[in-house]
C-alpha cells in the first residue's frame, strides 16, 4: 500500500508552537510527530483502561449518588 499525502492548511503562529514543542525545523515534519505521538498516546491509554463498553459490562446501571452524611 502507498502512502497517501494530505495537504492541511493551519495558522502559521499554531504551526510554529508545534515545530517548538517537537524540536523540528521542518513544518511537515513538526505536524507529523504531533500526530503520531497523540495516536500513540491514544493507543496507550486505551492499553490501560481497557475498551470502553467494559464498564458497562460490570456496572450495576445505577445512577451515581453522592453518599450522604
Amino acid at each position: 500500500m502507498a502512502n497517501a499525502q494530505v495537504t492541511v492548511t493551519l495558522d502559521a503562529h499554531l504551526v510554529i508552537e508545534v515545530m517548538v514543542m517537537s524540536g523540528t525545523r521542518n513544518p511537515q515534519d513538526a505536524v507529523e510527530l504531533i500526530c503520531r505521538d497523540y495516536l500513540e498516546r491514544g493507543q496507550r491509554t486505551e492499553a490501560r483502561t481497557g475498551d470502553a463498553d467494559d464498564g458497562k459490562r460490570v456496572s450495576d446501571d445505577q445512577p451515581y449518588r453522592a453518599q450522604e452524611g
